[in-house]
Order: C-alpha cells, then sequence, then structure tokens
C-alpha cells in the first residue's frame, strides 16, 4: 500500500536521505492512513542524531522541542514536523518518563520501544512500510495490542493504560486478552499520573465511537480514577423505567448522545448522586429522591480534582442538576427553562437528557422527540427574541429607583418582573412592567 504524504514531509525525508541518513513517517499518522482518515499531523523518525538534523536543515527554522529526547521541529512550509533520531528509552523510574535515551541507528531499536502495534509501523516512500510488530495485521483484526509485554509496557508509562482504553474507544476495538489482563492487574500504576493527563484522556475516551463497552468491561479501571463510581457498578435500580444498573445506564447513555464534552461527561457522572438516595417502597420499587443535585455537586468535586478547567465543570455540573426536568413540549415550559439554564445550556441539556433517555426502557423513547420539539420551540423563541432573562425586559434598574425601589429590592422586583412575564401573566412591555411593578410598590410599602 502506498501512503500519500504531503509534499513538505516528503522534503524532509529527502533531504535526510540525501545526506545519508534513513528517515520514515512513524505512528499515529501511519496508523491513520491504514484506516483511510487523514492524519492530523506527520512525524518522522531518523537514524540522523539531533545535531545532524539541525545541520541538515541549517536553511530552514529549527525549534530545539525536545532535544534532550531526540526531538527536533522543523518548519516547513509554515508547518511545524518533529522530527525525531532512533532511540532506545532508559529505565522510567517515575512511571511516566525515561530517565534518559540511548540514540540509535537501528529503527527496529524505537519502533520497539513504542506502546501499541497500531503505533509502531514506519513508511518510506522508497522503502514502504516496516511493520515488524504486527500492527498492519491488528488494524485489520481491531485489535489494540501492546508492543512486546504488556506489563512492561504498563509499568514503563502508565498512561498507556488510558490510551489503551482510548484508543478501543476511538477505533471501536478489541483490547488484545494479554494486554487487557495487564491493564487490570496494573490500574493502580495511574497514581503515578499527573490529573491533567488522565482527564485528557479520559476526555478522549469518552467522546469517541464506542465509548460504552470500554467504561463497562474497565470499570475497575475507572473507579482507580473516579472512586465515587464504585457504588454504581451493578446497582440494581429496581425500577421500570431502567433496564440497566446505574453504571451499566450511563455508559450506554454516553455512546447514545451527542459527540460534546460537557454532554459525555454529564451522562458519565450524571447518576453518580443515586446509591446514596435510593429508597424501595412497599412495592419494591426504587426512588432516588433529589439524585440529581447531590450528583451535580459529587461531579463538580470530582472534575475540580481531575482538573477540568472551570468552565467545563460548571457547565457539566449544570446540567446534571437539570437532567432530571421532566420533557414537556409546551412552549411555556420551554421558555422558563431556558431562562433557568440559558440558550446555550438548553440544548446540551436537551442532548443529555435524550442519551438518558435512550439508555432506558423502550417506553421512554418517546421522549427523545418531545426534546427535540421542545428545542424546536426553544430556537423559536431565541430567534424571536422573546424575554427570558432580566436584560430582555423594557425595564431597567433605573426605571425601578424612578418608582421608589431602592437597594436589593431592585433586584427582587426585576426578578418578579420576569417571572411575570415568562408566566405570561404580563407583557413585556414598558407600560405593562412599570404597573406591575408600582403595584409591587404599594403592596410592599
Amino acid at each position: 500500500m502506498n501512503i500519500d504524504i504531503p509534499r513538505n514531509v516528503c522534503q524532509i525525508i529527502k533531504k535526510l536521505e540525501s545526506s545519508g541518513f534513513e528517515a520514515y513517517i512513524v505512528g499515529g499518522c501511519v496508523r491513520d492512513a491504514f484506516l483511510g482518515k487523514t492524519p492530523k499531523d506527520y512525524d518522522i523518525t531518523t537514524s540522523a542524531s539531533p545535531e545532524e538534523i539541525k545541520k541538515c536543515f541549517d536553511d530552514c527554522a529549527v525549534i530545539e522541542t525536545g532535544i534532550k529526547h531526540g526531538t527536533v521541529t522543523v518548519v516547513s512550509e509554515g508547518e511545524n514536523i518533529e522530527v525525531t533520531t532512533f532511540r532506545i528509552d532508559g529505565e522510567y523510574i517515575d512511571g511516566r518518563h525515561p530517565e534518559k535515551v540511548q540514540f540509535s541507528k537501528n529503527l527496529l531499536d524505537d519502533l520497539s520501544r513504542r506502546d501499541f502495534t497500531i503505533n509502531a509501523m514506519a513508511y518510506n516512500p522508497r522503502v514502504g512500510l516496516i511493520d515488524n510488530f504486527g500492527g498492519q495485521s491488528d488494524l485489520f483484526n481491531r485489535r489494540i495490542v501492546c508492543v512486546g509485554d504488556p506489563s512492561v509496557r504498563f509499568r514503563e508509562d502508565a498512561l498507556r493504560i488510558l490510551r489503551a482504553m482510548r484508543f478501543a474507544s476511538e477505533l471501536d476495538f478489541e483490547i488484545e486478552e494479554n494486554t487487557a489482563e495487564a491493564i487490570h492487574n496494573m490500574k493502580g500504576n495511574l497514581a503515578n499520573i499527573s490529573e491533567e493527563r488522565i482527564s485528557e484522556e479520559l476526555t478522549k475516551l469518552l467522546m469517541g465511537e464506542s465509548p460504552c463497552n470500554v467504561l463497562i468491561n474497565y470499570s475497575d479501571v475507572i473507579s482507580r480514577i473516579i472512586p465515587e463510581i464504585k457504588p454504581c457498578i451493578g446497582f440494581d435500580q429496581h425500577n421500570r423505567y431502567h433496564i440497566y444498573d446505574i453504571w451499566k445506564h450511563s455508559a450506554v447513555s454516553v455512546e447514545h448522545s451527542k459527540h460534546q464534552e460537557e454532554v459525555r461527561l454529564a451522562l458519565m457522572l450524571h447518576d453518580i448522586g443515586k446509591p446514596g438516595c435510593f429508597k424501595l417502597d412497599d412495592e419494591g420499587n426504587g426512588h432516588f429522591f433529589g439524585h440529581e443535585k447531590i450528583g451535580a455537586e459529587m461531579a463538580e468535586k470530582i472534575l475540580r480534582r481531575l482538573r477540568f478547567p472551570n468552565d467545563v465543570v460548571e457547565r457539566t455540573a449544570k446540567l446534571i442538576k437539570y437532567h432530571y426536568v421532566t420533557p414537556v413540549n409546551d412552549y411555556k415550559v420551554v421558555r422558563r427553562l431556558l431562562a433557568t439554564v440559558g440558550e446555550e445550556d438548553f440544548f446540551l441539556l436537551a442532548e443529555v437528557m435524550k442519551g438518558d433517555n435512550r439508555a432506558k426502557h423502550s417506553s421512554c423513547f418517546e421522549r427523545v422527540h418531545v426534546l427535540e420539539a421542545m428545542s424546536d420551540k426553544a430556537q423559536e423563541i431565541i430567534d424571536k427574541k422573546l424575554c427570558i432573562k432580566i436584560a430582555d425586559l423594557a425595564v431597567s434598574g433605573s426605571d425601578m429607583i424612578e418608582l421608589g425601589f431602592s437597594g436589593a429590592e431592585i433586584g427582587e422586583v426585576l426578578k418578579s418582573l420576569l417571572d411575570a412575564v415568562l408566566d405570561e401573566k404580563i407583557g413585556n412591555t414598558y407600560d405593562e412592567l412599570m404597573d406591575y411593578a408600582e403595584n409591587c410598590h404599594n403592596t410592599n410599602p
């Protein structure tokens, strides 16, 4: 198979070869090309040392990106291309990075240190594919397989545990038996990984095409990261609307939702408060009163602990807090919900609620259609620029001061005016609002 490589990347390879060195594209770009995907970027590996690379490209901008580990960045046609010397990794003392590296002239040395077979292929337009570890076969068989001993690979760098799970989700692949066993056995090594790297890989896992099976089959790994989910695993909901335990329901809902970070984070955690709220009634039916509020509070703590950005934390917690609103295709209900959660978050909340209901008994599927109709109504309200927040009112705080309101009263009366407009008691006109406000003032002198 021939891989179509961009001109600027080919030029770098040819220039290295004309100087007497080997050079190949390697890793994810080769994998993606075989999968029929356009690679996001191209990495080159070469027998040239960092100093020799710099000398080859003395007519280009060269950035010493990670020269200690053999990587320099060549700026070619305005694009940054990483070029790394063949290397052998030293001992991984911190369970994340090699203490030192040894440069090599042998491509096999470099491929041997890589994480998975599908990422250990190299390609050169003149030489063709170099695949010493069966990566092409594993791509064909849709398998994630470690290069060499999985325990060694994960001991070197525990982040590879989550990377294996992430690739399985993104590519809809199975994780090979020995690799899977090592993941389960070595999950404790994730303690060596920073929260930022964990959250990055977890997000990519959730955003994959097939996160459900990974979340279910590796729930012990997820609970190592998020211990709060342990009570959810296998928890029978004793509820006629639910056909799965709490964690499986959450996993299925993630997969059946929009590819949006806060939506999928919210669905992973939306029922995390249920075990602590569980009550059985006299007929044996399970209830979880208040789980959405408790779940939102738990989710906020979890996401802050994992160092997610503040805006992602706050939005995800809000989506969980309101996910249990009953879908009603009513103009007034939609307008009120828009006012409560805001324009942008309304549509994300609808997506969370859709995912939630797609993971329930089939009797709940009709709610998805209701939510779609609610979204249409919300868009209509927005397009018509109808009043849904205090700033939309035809009066302002200055008008309330003229009526004699002061201090905290001003905010309170404006909120009362908004509630009256949302409940369609009055229209959003200056005269109606001022009359209503004046009556409030007269009622509460």
